[in-house]
C-alpha cells in the first residue's frame, strides 16, 4: 500500500463527502502535519487541519469565476504522518506521496505544515515536467543553503528549489546578508520585493515571463500583510493584500499550466478564525482559477 488514502470520514476540503467526490477527481488535497524545523513561533502542524475545518464553513461557489469549482473534483487524503527521522526523510516521505497522486493524474495540493516540506513536492513534480518552474509567494527569502545544522530547514527551502529548476519569488521583505549574496550572484531565480510591489504595482508580465509553461506555486501564508494574516509562525510587516495574491494567481492561471500548488505556515491562533478561512479561500480561489483556464473550449466546463 502507498502513502496516501482517501479521507472516508466527513473531515474533508469544502466539505465535499465520499457521495460528492468525482470518480476521477482533479484535485488530490494531502494535509502534512508537519513543522519540526520551525524557527519561532509553532503551530503549523495545526495548520492544514484548521484550513480543511475553515473550508467546511465556506460557500462553494465562486462569485467571480460565477461557478462551483468543486464539480471538477476535489479529494481530500487522509494526512500524511510526519517522520521522526528528520527533515530530510519527510521531504522524501512528500515526494513519494506527490509522486503517487501524479500517478493517478490527478493535481497535488499540499497543505502545510512547515514550509520545508514543498522540496519533496517540487522534486517530484519536476520528475513528470521536465522544465517545471516555480513561483513562490513569501515574505522569506529562504535562501539559506544550511540553518540550524540542516540543509532541509524552512529556511533554506528555496535554495533547494533553485537546485531543481528556476524560481521566481514574489513578496520578499526579510533576508539575511548570506542570503542577498547569493540572490546577487545566482541566475536562476527572481526576486520581486514587496516594498517595490506596493510602491510600482504588481509585475504580472514579468514575473509571467520568466516561469516557464508548467509551474507549480508555493504559497507561504505570511507573504500577506500581518494585518490580515496574524497567523503564521515568522510574520513580517508590509505585506501584500488579498486582491494583490489573488490577481497575480489568475494572471499567471491564464497564462501558464499550473500543475499542482501548496499553501504552508498556517499557525493557527484560539479564538481567530479569519485567517483560517482566508487560507481556506484562497485554496479554492486557486482550484477555480486552475479549472477556468483548463477548460477554455470545453463545451462541459465547470466555469463557463
Amino acid at each position: 500500500m502507498g502513502l496516501i488514502q482517501r479521507e472516508e470520514g466527513s473531515f474533508s476540503f469544502g466539505g465535499i463527502g465520499k457521495e460528492g467526490v468525482a470518480k476521477s477527481p482533479l484535485f488530490s488535497v494531502l494535509p502534512v502535519p508537519y513543522d519540526l524545523t520551525t524557527s519561532y513561533m509553532g503551530g503549523a502542524r495545526r495548520g492544514a487541519y484548521a484550513i480543511i475545518d475553515a473550508s467546511m464553513n465556506m460557500e462553494l461557489y465562486d462569485e467571480e469565476l460565477c461557478c462551483e469549482p468543486w464539480k471538477a473534483g476535489i479529494e481530500t487524503l487522509t494526512p500524511l504522518e510526519a517522520t521522526t527521522l528528520g527533515p530530510e526523510r519527510m521531504v522524501e516521505r512528500v515526494e513519494e506521496a506527490c509522486g503517487e497522486i501524479l500517478g493517478l493524474g490527478r493535481i497535488p495540493v499540499v497543505l502545510g505544515g512547515e514550509h520545508s516540506i514543498t522540496t519533496g513536492t517540487v522534486r517530484a513534480l519536476e520528475k513528470r515536467y521536465p522544465g517545471l518552474s516555480v513561483l513562490q509567494l513569501d515574505a522569506h527569502a529562504d535562501m539559506r543553503n544550511s540553518y540550524q545544522e540542516s540543509p532541509y530547514n524552512h529556511a533554506c527551502v528555496a535554495r533547494r528549489i533553485s537546485e531543481i529548476c528556476g524560481l521566481v519569488q514574489v513578496g520578499t521583505r526579510s533576508l539575511s546578508a548570506e542570503e542577498a549574496e547569493f540572490l546577487d550572484t545566482t541566475d536562476t531565480v527572481r526576486t520581486h520585493f514587496a516594498k517595490d510591489i506596493v510602491e510600482r504595482g504588481m509585475p504580472c508580465e514579468d514575473i509571467l515571463r520568466n516561469l516557464t509553461g508548467d509551474v507549480f506555486i508555493t504559497i507561504d501564508l505570511d507573504v500577506f500583510d500581518p494585518a490580515i494574516m496574524p497567523s503564521t509562525g515568522t510574520p513580517e510587516p508590509g505585506g501584500l493584500g488579498w486582491y494583490d495574491v489573488t490577481g497575480l494567481l489568475k494572471y499567471i492561471a491564464e497564462g501558464r499550466n499550473i500543475v499542482g500548488f501548496d499553501v504552508v505556515e498556517l499557525s493557527p491562533v484560539a479564538g481567530n478564525v479569519a485567517p483560517d478561512f482566508l487560507a481556506a479561500r484562497l485554496v479554492y480561489k486557486l482550484m477555480g482559477y486552475i479549472i477556468k483556464n483548463r477548460q477554455k473550449g470545453m463545451s462541459s466546463a465547470v466555469c463557463s
